[in-house]
């Protein structure tokens, strides 16, 4: 009996050995192959940054963030750092694609990119499918379809430094695993969190915690240990950052409880945002109107902001000439149907006339609606940051925000002295509520409390946010 328990622990050891010498050479393999192509690549004396950012090209906040991080590695440059700059994207090339994207980013944020350092793409949009949405396992799936475009795009530009500003965590294994690179990250949301296994726990349906699953304690439990294993999966892969930046408090919370194994390498660094340009608006409004600005994806909740302000209206009869404005932008045919679906909600409450869905329009069209609406809506729960809050409080608006996530712990918080910098919800009834109690301020009450928003607005300055990144 000890014997045979002697050979079989024996050849479980070699086993193991055997497999872990295989991983080192397989390792080793992708390590050489890697350099090799770094020598077939055009050669420069200069150090490569690169940037995974696949839609680089879309308008939403995370691309405020990657042009603002772009020009502040401009000035670097200009200060006398050596270095070049590409971007990995799924859009297909073209012969003026550079000047068009450019010119995009000048109009849509206020942004001119660079001045002196050397900004490349490498257009990967013969692997664009590997970003398809995955109808089962989604988690593991799209993962791994980062991964498979990260490996694509590492072949056609291998940098010395790999900075992921899309929260594509898998890809740094493959950055700094195969290819050697040293890895940065800018994380605007944690891919899983603790707050997602407590909706799970729950079993409370939502965009991504289907109702059939919800329904069944089985399936539940089965989601627990799936979410659980791609939880520490997650925690693994975010540890091989040699830097992360995170955008707020909660975030940083949930990547510091994750990420364990990048403890003492994980900042904050707050997403930069247009206060300054925006502080010329008046704080004296009179028009009730109500403007929400962000992309039209799931997360947003947009159908709550027409669900509460057609209760608001139904509740409050005096506000029926209020109107709701929502203006963001569409990434793709899934958000386009999301925005059909919404102008159906929109006609099933009898509110044609009161909502407006304003699409795809320049920076100049949103900073229109800024200075004419009154009061500014965000009801996303859990959102990472919210740059669309911070500019609502700097245009002077009085804010109603979901009190969760960064709105509730960094943002629409009460100045030193306990005065209201603007309002927090959670359900529709809420929601309604805070529509009529900030159009029902009085003037005086309204000025004071745009002022302190817009004070406080000021620490997510575009300034502030320089500094941050270039430390």
């Amino acid at each position: 009996m000890y014997m045979g328990t002697t050979i079989i622990v024996r050849g479980a050891s070699i086993l193991l050995a055997f497999c872990l010498l295989s991983l080192v050479v397989v390792i080793a393999g992708f390590r050489l192959y890697f350099r090799r192509l770094r020598k077939c690549q055009p050669r420069s004396s200069k150090k490569k940054i690169a940037f995974f950012h696949p839609y680089c090209s879309s308008g939403g906040g995370g691309e405020r963030v990657l042009w603002k991080a772009i020009q502040a590695l401009d000035e670097l440059h200009s200060e006398g750092l050596s270095f070049d700059i590409v971007i990995y994207t799924v859009d297909a090339a073209s012969d003026n694609y550079k000047e068009t994207l450019f010119n995009h980013v000048q109009s849509r944020f206020s942004i001119k990119p660079t001045t002196s350092v050397t900004v490349s793409f490498a257009h990967l949009d013969q692997y664009s499918h590997f970003f398809d949405k995955a109808t089962r396992f989604s988690l593991i799936a799209e993962s791994w379809g980062t991964m498979k475009f990260a490996y694509q795009a590492l072949k056609v530009s291998t940098p010395d430094v790999f900075i992921d500003t899309t929260g594509c965590a898998f890809t740094y294994l493959v950055a700094r695993i195969l290819a050697g690179c040293d890895v940065a990250a800018y994380v605007h949301y944690p891919t899983i969190s603790t707050d997602m296994l407590q909706l799970v726990w729950d079993r409370r349906p939502t965009y991504n915690n289907d109702a059939t699953v919800a329904r069944s304690s089985f399936t539940t439990y089965i989601k627990m240990i799936y979410y659980a294993l791609f939880a520490a999966a997650y925690a693994t892969v975010g540890s091989m950052c040699r830097l992360v930046m995170v955008n707020s408090s909660w975030t940083r919370g949930h990547i510091s409880f994750l990420w364990r194994g990048a403890a003492g390498r994980i900042h904050t660094v707050f997403p930069p945002c247009d206060t300054e340009s925006l502080k010329d608006l008046p704080l004296e409004r009179n028009r009730p109107i109500i403007v929400s600005i962000g992309q039209f994806r799931p997360e947003k909740d947009h159908p709550l902001q027409v669900r509460a302000f057609a209760r608001f209206r139904k509740e409050h009869a005096r506000w029926n000439d209020a109107k709701l404005v929502l203006v963001g932008s569409c990434r793709g045919a899934d958000d386009e149907e999301r925005v059909r679906l919404l102008r159906d909600l929109i006609a099933s409450l009898d509110l044609v006339d009161s909502v407006e869905i304003v699409l795809n329009q320049p920076y100049s069209v949103v900073k229109k609606w800024f200075g004419e609406a009154s009061v500014g809506l965000h009801t996303m729960w859990n959102e990472h940051f919210g740059i669309g809050v911070v500019e609502m409080m700097a245009a002077g608006l009085l804010v109603i925000a979901h009190n969760s996530g960064g709105p509730k712990a960094d943002i629409v918080v009460p100045t030193i002295d306990g005065q209201k910098t603007g309002f927090l919800a959670v359900t529709e009834q809420e929601f309604a509520t805070a529509m009529n109690d900030a159009l029902s301020m009085t003037k005086d009450d309204a000025r004071k409390t745009r002022l302190r928003a817009r004070h406080a607005s000021a620490q997510f300055s575009d300034q502030t946010f320089n500094l941050s990144f270039k430390r």
